[in-house]
């Protein structure tokens, strides 16, 4: 029985993208019955964004029960691909051994949204949206994979 793959979302705080990122990718994995380990983390550990959890309950997606986790460098030597999902994360991710690849998908903090709160919402419902529609892309890519191919998959 091979071993499963290990995909871990990274943020700078564990709060909203990546915790919205985990979210999707569990539910698009059941969907189609895909043997893979979905984590997520953060470089630092801010709590789950109360928004985030609601925008995400709107797309029937819960995540209230997630935690915010720093990550650690066990799951980081588990990981076989690490996606981070913010400039900052991107750019301190800790030193990752050769098996993992690491690509970036930057999305905008919708935490930092000012204006009404209607207006902030909006921003974190945009933000799930685009996570939401990169998720389903990368599932069906790993679902369809013949073999894992690191390449093909996060083309």
């Amino acid at each position: 029985m091979k071993n499963p793959i290990v995909i871990l979302f990274l943020c700078t705080g564990n709060s909203c993208r990546s915790q919205m990122a985990e979210g999707f990718a569990k539910y698009y994995r059941m969907l189609n019955q895909l043997d893979v380990e979905i984590y997520s983390a953060g470089l630092e550990a801010h709590g789950l964004n109360p928004r985030a959890v609601q925008v995400m309950e709107e797309a029937d997606v819960s995540i209230k029960d997630h935690t915010s986790d720093i990550v650690s460098l066990s799951l980081i030597a588990r990981s076989d691909i690490i996606i981070t999902l913010c400039g900052h994360a991107d750019e301190h991710c800790p030193a990752l051994p050769p098996k993992v690849k690491k690509v970036h998908w930057g999305f905008e903090d919708p935490a930092k949204a000012t204006g009404s709160e209607e207006e902030i919402l909006d921003k974190f419902r945009e933000v799930r949206d685009l996570i939401d529609q990169k998720m389903k892309w990368f599932i069906k890519r790993l679902a369809s994979a013949k073999q894992f191919d690191y390449e093909d998959i996060l083309r």
